[in-house]
Protein backbone atom coordinates (compact mmCIF):
# COMPACT_ATOMS: atom_id res chain seq x y z
CA UNK A 1 0.00 0.00 0.00
CA UNK A 2 1.00 3.79 -0.69
CA UNK A 3 2.51 5.17 2.11
CA UNK A 4 1.20 8.51 1.38
CA UNK A 5 -2.53 9.20 1.65
CA UNK A 6 -4.59 10.77 -1.19
CA UNK A 7 -7.74 11.87 -0.41
CA UNK A 8 -10.84 10.86 -1.94
CA UNK A 9 -14.42 11.00 -1.22
CA UNK A 10 -16.70 8.14 -0.29
CA UNK A 11 -17.14 5.63 -3.39
CA UNK A 12 -19.20 2.41 -2.58
CA UNK A 13 -17.80 -0.52 -4.76
CA UNK A 14 -18.81 -3.73 -3.32
CA UNK A 15 -17.24 -5.64 -6.05
CA UNK A 16 -17.01 -8.94 -3.90
CA UNK A 17 -20.69 -9.83 -4.19
CA UNK A 18 -19.65 -10.47 -8.15
CA UNK A 19 -17.52 -14.07 -7.09
CA UNK A 20 -21.69 -14.98 -5.91
CA UNK A 21 -22.51 -16.69 -2.58
CA UNK A 22 -19.17 -19.23 -2.70
CA UNK A 23 -17.25 -16.65 -1.78
CA UNK A 24 -18.46 -16.37 1.90
CA UNK A 25 -21.00 -16.59 4.41
CA UNK A 26 -23.54 -13.58 5.51
CA UNK A 27 -22.97 -13.25 9.32
CA UNK A 28 -23.82 -10.62 12.06
CA UNK A 29 -22.06 -8.97 14.25
CA UNK A 30 -21.96 -10.07 18.12
CA UNK A 31 -23.76 -7.26 19.94
CA UNK A 32 -21.41 -5.84 22.08
CA UNK A 33 -22.15 -4.68 25.76
CA UNK A 34 -20.13 -1.28 25.18
CA UNK A 35 -18.62 0.44 22.55
CA UNK A 36 -15.93 2.70 23.67
CA UNK A 37 -13.71 4.46 20.76
CA UNK A 38 -9.68 3.56 21.31
CA UNK A 39 -8.77 4.58 18.53
CA UNK A 40 -9.35 5.50 14.85
CA UNK A 41 -7.39 6.42 11.49
CA UNK A 42 -8.30 9.42 9.99
CA UNK A 43 -5.23 10.09 8.14
CA UNK A 44 -6.35 6.82 5.95
CA UNK A 45 -10.04 7.59 6.83
CA UNK A 46 -9.46 10.61 4.20
CA UNK A 47 -8.56 8.02 1.52
CA UNK A 48 -11.90 6.30 1.33
CA UNK A 49 -14.05 9.54 2.14
CA UNK A 50 -15.03 8.91 5.94
CA UNK A 51 -12.38 11.01 8.10
CA UNK A 52 -15.76 13.38 8.28
CA UNK A 53 -17.83 11.00 10.71
CA UNK A 54 -18.45 12.43 14.33
CA UNK A 55 -17.67 10.04 16.48
CA UNK A 56 -21.18 8.44 17.10
CA UNK A 57 -21.31 7.72 13.53
CA UNK A 58 -17.74 6.06 13.58
CA UNK A 59 -19.04 3.95 16.45
CA UNK A 60 -22.55 2.98 14.90
CA UNK A 61 -20.65 1.47 11.74
CA UNK A 62 -16.99 -0.06 13.05
CA UNK A 63 -18.28 -1.04 16.63
CA UNK A 64 -22.38 -2.11 15.93
CA UNK A 65 -21.71 -2.55 12.11
CA UNK A 66 -24.98 -0.14 10.77
CA UNK A 67 -24.12 -1.32 7.01
CA UNK A 68 -21.79 1.30 5.16
CA UNK A 69 -24.15 3.62 2.86
CA UNK A 70 -24.67 1.92 -0.85
CA UNK A 71 -22.20 -0.93 0.57
CA UNK A 72 -22.66 -4.67 1.26
CA UNK A 73 -25.91 -4.90 2.99
CA UNK A 74 -24.52 -7.73 5.33
CA UNK A 75 -21.38 -8.71 5.96
CA UNK A 76 -19.37 -11.67 4.30
CA UNK A 77 -17.60 -14.20 6.68
CA UNK A 78 -14.86 -15.34 3.70
CA UNK A 79 -14.07 -19.14 3.02
CA UNK A 80 -10.52 -20.30 3.00
CA UNK A 81 -8.47 -23.45 3.70
CA UNK A 82 -4.54 -23.15 4.22
CA UNK A 83 -1.49 -24.88 5.30
CA UNK A 84 -0.81 -23.97 9.38
CA UNK A 85 2.60 -24.58 9.70
CA UNK A 86 2.55 -26.54 6.69
CA UNK A 87 -0.09 -28.84 8.00
CA UNK A 88 -3.47 -28.31 5.62
CA UNK A 89 -6.25 -27.67 7.46
CA UNK A 90 -9.70 -27.59 5.77
CA UNK A 91 -11.95 -26.66 8.50
CA UNK A 92 -10.74 -22.92 8.72
CA UNK A 93 -12.11 -19.82 7.32
CA UNK A 94 -12.92 -16.12 8.93
CA UNK A 95 -13.75 -17.32 12.85
CA UNK A 96 -13.52 -13.65 14.36
CA UNK A 97 -14.09 -11.43 11.28
CA UNK A 98 -15.40 -10.62 8.32
CA UNK A 99 -15.44 -8.17 5.02
CA UNK A 100 -17.61 -5.69 6.07
CA UNK A 101 -17.00 -3.15 2.99
CA UNK A 102 -15.51 -2.16 -0.05
CA UNK A 103 -14.82 1.45 -1.83
CA UNK A 104 -12.60 2.83 -3.55
CA UNK A 105 -9.46 4.89 -2.60
CA UNK A 106 -7.95 8.17 -3.92
CA UNK A 107 -5.70 6.06 -6.48
CA UNK A 108 -8.96 4.31 -7.35
CA UNK A 109 -7.72 1.08 -6.01
CA UNK A 110 -10.60 -1.61 -4.64
CA UNK A 111 -10.48 -1.47 -0.58
CA UNK A 112 -11.68 -3.39 1.85
CA UNK A 113 -12.77 -2.93 5.41
CA UNK A 114 -12.53 -6.16 7.17
CA UNK A 115 -12.49 -6.96 11.34
CA UNK A 116 -11.49 -8.61 13.83
CA UNK A 117 -13.30 -10.32 16.90
CA UNK A 118 -16.53 -8.47 15.89
CA UNK A 119 -18.17 -12.23 17.14
CA UNK A 120 -18.64 -15.62 16.04
CA UNK A 121 -19.40 -16.83 11.95
CA UNK A 122 -19.54 -20.85 10.63
CA UNK A 123 -16.02 -21.03 11.26
CA UNK A 124 -15.43 -20.52 14.71
CA UNK A 125 -15.23 -23.60 15.61
CA UNK A 126 -14.41 -23.64 19.28
CA UNK A 127 -12.90 -20.46 19.33
CA UNK A 128 -15.31 -17.50 20.85
CA UNK A 129 -14.72 -14.89 18.35
CA UNK A 130 -13.42 -12.15 19.81
CA UNK A 131 -10.44 -10.15 20.23
CA UNK A 132 -8.08 -9.00 22.95
CA UNK A 133 -7.28 -5.07 23.82
CA UNK A 134 -4.02 -6.10 23.97
CA UNK A 135 -3.88 -7.60 20.99
CA UNK A 136 -5.80 -4.94 19.18
CA UNK A 137 -3.04 -2.63 20.91
CA UNK A 138 -0.53 -4.79 19.07
CA UNK A 139 -2.07 -4.52 15.96
CA UNK A 140 -1.66 -0.87 16.17
CA UNK A 141 1.83 -0.51 16.47
CA UNK A 142 2.62 -3.65 14.48
CA UNK A 143 0.87 -1.48 11.35
CA UNK A 144 2.19 1.73 11.94
CA UNK A 145 5.88 0.81 12.65
CA UNK A 146 5.62 -1.20 9.13
CA UNK A 147 3.83 1.43 7.78
CA UNK A 148 6.62 4.16 8.69
CA UNK A 149 9.23 1.40 7.23
CA UNK A 150 8.05 1.28 3.86
CA UNK A 151 6.36 -2.04 4.41
CA UNK A 152 3.28 -2.85 2.34
CA UNK A 153 0.70 -3.65 5.04
CA UNK A 154 -2.69 -3.22 6.02
CA UNK A 155 -3.49 -0.14 8.22
CA UNK A 156 -5.37 -0.33 11.13
CA UNK A 157 -8.45 1.79 11.24
CA UNK A 158 -10.38 1.06 14.27
CA UNK A 159 -10.36 0.34 17.82
CA UNK A 160 -13.24 -0.07 19.89
CA UNK A 161 -13.23 -1.42 23.41
CA UNK A 162 -16.19 -3.53 23.82
CA UNK A 163 -16.50 -4.48 27.54
CA UNK A 164 -16.25 -7.90 27.89
CA UNK A 165 -14.15 -10.05 29.81
CA UNK A 166 -12.10 -12.55 27.95
CA UNK A 167 -10.31 -15.85 28.97
CA UNK A 168 -6.86 -16.93 27.24
CA UNK A 169 -4.73 -19.06 28.22
CA UNK A 170 -1.18 -17.32 27.30
CA UNK A 171 -1.64 -14.26 29.28
CA UNK A 172 -3.26 -12.42 32.12
CA UNK A 173 -7.28 -13.31 32.52
CA UNK A 174 -9.52 -12.91 32.51
CA UNK A 175 -8.44 -9.31 30.02
CA UNK A 176 -10.37 -6.85 28.17
CA UNK A 177 -11.75 -7.03 24.91
CA UNK A 178 -12.00 -4.64 21.48
CA UNK A 179 -13.28 -4.94 17.99
CA UNK A 180 -10.46 -3.94 15.10
CA UNK A 181 -11.37 -3.10 11.61
CA UNK A 182 -8.28 -3.03 9.26
CA UNK A 183 -8.18 -0.98 5.83
CA UNK A 184 -6.59 -3.40 3.17
CA UNK A 185 -6.30 -3.84 -0.38
CA UNK A 186 -8.02 -7.10 -0.49
CA UNK A 187 -9.00 -10.21 1.32
CA UNK A 188 -8.20 -13.03 -1.20
CA UNK A 189 -5.88 -14.93 0.67
CA UNK A 190 -3.52 -18.15 -1.00
CA UNK A 191 -5.89 -20.09 0.94
CA UNK A 192 -8.92 -18.79 -1.14
CA UNK A 193 -7.48 -20.41 -3.80
CA UNK A 194 -6.77 -23.90 -1.65
CA UNK A 195 -10.06 -24.38 -0.89
CA UNK A 196 -11.67 -23.96 -4.24
CA UNK A 197 -8.81 -26.22 -5.55
CA UNK A 198 -9.52 -28.93 -3.01
CA UNK A 199 -13.20 -28.33 -4.01
CA UNK A 200 -12.89 -29.00 -7.81
CA UNK A 201 -14.63 -26.17 -8.95
CA UNK A 202 -12.77 -24.80 -11.92
CA UNK A 203 -15.80 -21.69 -13.04
CA UNK A 204 -15.07 -20.17 -9.26
CA UNK A 205 -11.44 -20.21 -9.75
CA UNK A 206 -11.38 -18.81 -13.62
CA UNK A 207 -13.70 -16.28 -11.83
CA UNK A 208 -11.55 -15.38 -8.46
CA UNK A 209 -8.63 -14.96 -10.71
CA UNK A 210 -10.12 -12.72 -13.25
CA UNK A 211 -11.64 -10.72 -10.12
CA UNK A 212 -7.92 -10.52 -8.75
CA UNK A 213 -6.48 -9.38 -12.09
CA UNK A 214 -9.12 -6.79 -12.68
CA UNK A 215 -10.45 -5.24 -9.32
CA UNK A 216 -6.57 -6.12 -7.46
CA UNK A 217 -4.61 -5.85 -10.15
CA UNK A 218 -5.71 -3.61 -12.66
CA UNK A 219 -4.56 -5.35 -15.48
CA UNK A 220 -7.06 -7.26 -18.16
CA UNK A 221 -6.67 -11.26 -18.13
CA UNK A 222 -4.31 -12.45 -20.54
CA UNK A 223 -4.87 -16.00 -22.35
CA UNK A 224 -3.45 -17.48 -19.52
CA UNK A 225 -4.51 -15.77 -16.87
CA UNK A 226 -3.82 -18.09 -13.57
CA UNK A 227 0.23 -18.02 -14.66
CA UNK A 228 -0.59 -13.96 -15.22
CA UNK A 229 -1.75 -13.69 -11.52
CA UNK A 230 0.76 -16.05 -10.45
CA UNK A 231 3.57 -13.76 -11.63
CA UNK A 232 2.15 -10.78 -9.78
CA UNK A 233 1.82 -12.59 -6.83
CA UNK A 234 5.35 -13.46 -7.05
CA UNK A 235 6.50 -9.99 -7.93
CA UNK A 236 4.65 -8.87 -5.14
CA UNK A 237 5.19 -11.65 -2.26
CA UNK A 238 9.12 -11.79 -2.99
CA UNK A 239 9.17 -7.64 -2.51
CA UNK A 240 6.95 -8.36 0.93
CA UNK A 241 10.11 -10.86 1.88
CA UNK A 242 12.71 -8.50 1.20
CA UNK A 243 10.50 -5.95 3.28
CA UNK A 244 10.51 -7.71 6.71
CA UNK A 245 14.28 -8.27 6.54
CA UNK A 246 14.83 -4.67 5.86
CA UNK A 247 12.42 -3.38 9.03
CA UNK A 248 14.39 -5.93 10.99
CA UNK A 249 10.11 -7.38 11.36
CA UNK A 250 9.19 -10.94 11.71
CA UNK A 251 5.64 -11.65 11.32
CA UNK A 252 4.94 -14.99 13.43
CA UNK A 253 2.47 -16.92 11.39
CA UNK A 254 2.87 -16.88 7.23
CA UNK A 255 0.51 -19.67 6.91
CA UNK A 256 -1.10 -20.06 3.61
CA UNK A 257 -4.53 -18.13 5.20
CA UNK A 258 -2.57 -15.40 6.31
CA UNK A 259 -0.92 -14.41 2.70
CA UNK A 260 -2.73 -11.87 0.80
CA UNK A 261 -2.66 -12.24 -2.85
CA UNK A 262 -1.93 -8.31 -3.53
CA UNK A 263 1.33 -9.19 -1.51
CA UNK A 264 0.31 -7.02 1.71
CA UNK A 265 1.04 -7.86 5.02
CA UNK A 266 -1.94 -8.27 7.30
CA UNK A 267 -3.23 -10.39 10.47
CA UNK A 268 -0.82 -9.43 13.14
CA UNK A 269 -1.01 -11.65 15.73
CA UNK A 270 2.28 -13.14 17.61
CA UNK A 271 4.81 -10.37 15.78
CA UNK A 272 8.15 -9.09 16.83
CA UNK A 273 10.84 -6.67 15.63
CA UNK A 274 14.10 -8.27 16.25
CA UNK A 275 16.73 -6.10 18.12
CA UNK A 276 19.72 -7.97 15.97
CA UNK A 277 20.22 -9.22 12.96
CA UNK A 278 19.95 -12.73 13.80
CA UNK A 279 18.37 -15.55 11.21
CA UNK A 280 17.53 -17.98 14.46
CA UNK A 281 14.84 -14.97 16.02
CA UNK A 282 11.24 -16.42 16.22
CA UNK A 283 8.39 -14.49 17.01
CA UNK A 284 6.05 -17.25 18.25
CA UNK A 285 6.92 -19.20 21.51
CA UNK A 286 4.72 -22.29 19.26
CA UNK A 287 7.34 -22.19 16.21
CA UNK A 288 9.67 -24.34 17.94
CA UNK A 289 10.99 -25.47 14.70
CA UNK A 290 12.02 -22.02 13.44
CA UNK A 291 9.81 -22.39 10.70
CA UNK A 292 9.15 -18.65 10.66
CA UNK A 293 12.10 -17.71 11.93
CA UNK A 294 13.56 -13.63 10.67
CA UNK A 295 16.19 -15.64 8.36
CA UNK A 296 13.57 -17.98 7.17
CA UNK A 297 11.06 -15.62 6.17
CA UNK A 298 11.42 -15.62 2.31
CA UNK A 299 11.71 -19.22 2.15
CA UNK A 300 8.08 -19.90 3.85
CA UNK A 301 6.26 -17.21 1.58
CA UNK A 302 8.20 -18.93 -1.62
CA UNK A 303 7.10 -22.32 -0.18
CA UNK A 304 3.37 -20.26 0.02
CA UNK A 305 4.12 -19.26 -3.37
CA UNK A 306 4.36 -22.95 -4.22
CA UNK A 307 1.14 -23.63 -2.57
CA UNK A 308 -0.71 -21.19 -4.81
CA UNK A 309 0.47 -22.59 -7.96
CA UNK A 310 -0.36 -26.30 -6.74
CA UNK A 311 -3.96 -24.79 -5.92
CA UNK A 312 -3.83 -23.29 -9.60
CA UNK A 313 -2.71 -26.39 -11.62
CA UNK A 314 -6.63 -27.26 -11.43
CA UNK A 315 -6.97 -24.40 -14.35
CA UNK A 316 -3.48 -24.20 -15.60
CA UNK A 317 -0.45 -26.22 -16.92
CA UNK A 318 2.82 -26.26 -14.47
CA UNK A 319 5.03 -25.66 -17.26
CA UNK A 320 4.41 -21.74 -16.68
CA UNK A 321 3.30 -21.65 -13.28
CA UNK A 322 7.22 -22.70 -12.39
CA UNK A 323 8.72 -20.30 -14.62
CA UNK A 324 6.81 -18.08 -12.18
CA UNK A 325 8.31 -19.53 -9.15
CA UNK A 326 11.36 -20.11 -10.42
CA UNK A 327 11.97 -15.79 -10.66
CA UNK A 328 11.14 -15.35 -6.96
CA UNK A 329 14.86 -15.80 -5.63
CA UNK A 330 16.20 -13.52 -7.95
CA UNK A 331 13.41 -10.97 -7.24
CA UNK A 332 13.44 -11.13 -3.47
CA UNK A 333 17.51 -10.50 -3.93
CA UNK A 334 17.14 -7.16 -5.66
CA UNK A 335 14.01 -5.80 -3.43
CA UNK A 336 16.62 -6.53 -0.70
CA UNK A 337 19.29 -4.28 -2.20
CA UNK A 338 16.83 -1.99 -3.16
CA UNK A 339 15.06 -1.59 0.32
CA UNK A 340 18.44 -1.41 2.46
CA UNK A 341 19.34 1.64 0.02
CA UNK A 342 16.38 3.40 0.49
CA UNK A 343 16.58 2.87 4.56
CA UNK A 344 20.22 3.99 4.37
CA UNK A 345 19.26 7.18 2.22
CA UNK A 346 21.69 6.56 -0.67
CA UNK A 347 21.52 6.20 -4.23
CA UNK A 348 22.67 3.11 -5.84
CA UNK A 349 25.99 2.51 -7.29
CA UNK A 350 25.30 -0.52 -9.58
CA UNK A 351 24.04 -4.37 -9.26
CA UNK A 352 28.03 -5.21 -7.74
CA UNK A 353 28.66 -2.59 -5.33
CA UNK A 354 25.32 -2.40 -3.95
CA UNK A 355 25.08 -6.23 -3.24
CA UNK A 356 28.59 -5.93 -1.87
CA UNK A 357 27.73 -2.96 0.49
CA UNK A 358 24.69 -5.15 1.99
CA UNK A 359 26.20 -8.49 2.45
CA UNK A 360 28.98 -5.89 4.21
CA UNK A 361 26.13 -4.32 6.69
CA UNK A 362 24.63 -7.62 7.50
CA UNK A 363 28.06 -9.09 8.48
CA UNK A 364 28.14 -5.99 10.55
CA UNK A 365 25.09 -6.00 12.29
CA UNK A 366 25.82 -9.87 13.01
CA UNK A 367 29.27 -10.44 14.05
CA UNK A 368 29.21 -7.05 16.10
CA UNK A 369 26.27 -7.35 17.31
CA UNK A 370 24.37 -3.86 16.09
CA UNK A 371 20.95 -3.07 16.74
CA UNK A 372 19.59 -2.94 13.68
CA UNK A 373 17.74 0.22 14.31
CA UNK A 374 20.92 2.06 15.59
CA UNK A 375 22.43 0.80 12.42
CA UNK A 376 20.50 2.28 9.77
CA UNK A 377 19.89 5.24 11.73
CA UNK A 378 23.58 6.22 12.77
CA UNK A 379 24.47 5.74 9.49
CA UNK A 380 21.48 7.50 7.39
CA UNK A 381 22.95 9.62 4.93
CA UNK A 382 26.20 8.47 5.22
CA UNK A 383 26.89 9.48 8.82
CA UNK A 384 30.20 7.14 9.31
CA UNK A 385 31.01 8.73 12.38
CA UNK A 386 27.47 7.54 14.38
CA UNK A 387 29.39 4.79 16.37
CA UNK A 388 32.55 5.68 19.15
CA UNK A 389 33.61 2.36 18.35
CA UNK A 390 33.67 0.55 15.19
CA UNK A 391 34.84 -3.44 14.41
CA UNK A 392 36.85 -4.57 11.66
CA UNK A 393 33.24 -5.40 9.77
CA UNK A 394 31.93 -1.97 10.67
CA UNK A 395 35.09 -0.26 9.57
CA UNK A 396 34.30 -2.63 6.12
CA UNK A 397 30.98 -1.69 5.65
CA UNK A 398 31.87 2.55 6.35
CA UNK A 399 34.53 2.22 3.93
CA UNK A 400 32.16 0.97 1.45
CA UNK A 401 29.07 3.48 2.34
CA UNK A 402 31.82 6.28 1.73
CA UNK A 403 31.77 5.79 -2.01
CA UNK A 404 27.71 6.12 -1.62
CA UNK A 405 26.19 9.64 -2.03
CA UNK A 406 22.66 10.57 -0.19
CA UNK A 407 19.51 10.88 -2.18
CA UNK A 408 17.74 12.80 -0.39
CA UNK A 409 18.98 14.09 2.57
CA UNK A 410 16.45 14.52 5.31
CA UNK A 411 15.75 17.09 8.09
CA UNK A 412 18.83 17.10 10.66
CA UNK A 413 16.12 17.56 13.81
CA UNK A 414 15.05 13.78 13.33
CA UNK A 415 18.32 11.66 12.70
CA UNK A 416 20.27 14.31 14.93
CA UNK A 417 18.22 15.36 17.81
CA UNK A 418 15.86 12.80 18.53
CA UNK A 419 15.58 9.38 19.88
CA UNK A 420 15.89 5.87 17.68
CA UNK A 421 12.50 4.81 17.11
CA UNK A 422 12.31 1.21 17.67
CA UNK A 423 9.71 -1.36 18.67
CA UNK A 424 11.09 -3.60 20.61
CA UNK A 425 9.10 -6.13 22.86
CA UNK A 426 9.72 -4.32 26.59
CA UNK A 427 8.46 -0.99 24.94
CA UNK A 428 5.31 -3.63 23.55
CA UNK A 429 4.99 -4.44 27.09
CA UNK A 430 5.40 -0.99 28.53
CA UNK A 431 3.16 1.10 26.31
CA UNK A 432 -0.11 -2.03 27.59
CA UNK A 433 0.85 -2.13 31.25
CA UNK A 434 -0.37 1.23 31.37
CA UNK A 435 -3.34 0.94 29.47
CA UNK A 436 -3.60 -2.62 31.43
CA UNK A 437 -2.95 -1.11 35.05
CA UNK A 438 -4.14 2.97 34.60
CA UNK A 439 -6.25 2.99 31.71
CA UNK A 440 -3.31 5.83 30.04
CA UNK A 441 -3.76 6.01 26.62
CA UNK A 442 -0.83 8.55 26.21
CA UNK A 443 2.35 6.35 25.77
CA UNK A 444 0.50 4.89 22.83
CA UNK A 445 -0.89 8.18 20.89
CA UNK A 446 2.93 9.40 21.47
CA UNK A 447 4.40 5.99 20.38
CA UNK A 448 2.22 6.45 17.40
CA UNK A 449 2.93 9.80 16.56
CA UNK A 450 6.92 9.62 17.24
CA UNK A 451 6.68 6.75 14.64
CA UNK A 452 4.87 8.67 11.69
CA UNK A 453 7.58 11.58 12.44
CA UNK A 454 10.14 8.65 11.57
CA UNK A 455 8.22 7.76 8.53
CA UNK A 456 8.29 11.35 7.24
CA UNK A 457 11.61 11.14 8.06
CA UNK A 458 11.94 8.24 5.86
CA UNK A 459 10.20 9.83 2.89
CA UNK A 460 8.34 6.23 2.72
CA UNK A 461 7.39 7.11 -0.60
CA UNK A 462 10.61 7.79 -2.48
CA UNK A 463 11.74 4.24 -2.17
Amino acid sequence: MNNKPIASPYRPDPKIASLGAKIGYPVQAAKFPDTILRFRNDRWATTIGLAEYDDGTWVRHFGRFEPLPDNLPEPLALRYHGHQFRVYNPEIGDGRGFLFAQMRDGEARLMDLATKGSGTTPFSRRGDGRLTLKGGVREILATEMLEALGVNTSKTFSIIETGEELIRGDEPSPTRSAVMVRLSHSHIRIGSFQRIAAEGDAELMHELIDYCLNQLYDVTPSENAPAQLLELAVERVADLAASYMVAGFVHGVLNTDNINITGESFDYGPWRFTQYWDPQFTAAYFDESGLYAFGRQAEALHWNLGQLAVALRLVCDAPPLIAALERFSDLYQRAVVRRFLWRLGVESRGETDDRQLVEAAERAMSREKIPIDEFFHGYRNGNTNAFDAQGEYQRAFAGLLGGYSAHDPAPDTYWNDGPICSMLINEVEDIWQAIAERDDWQPLYQKVAAIRLMGLALATDAR
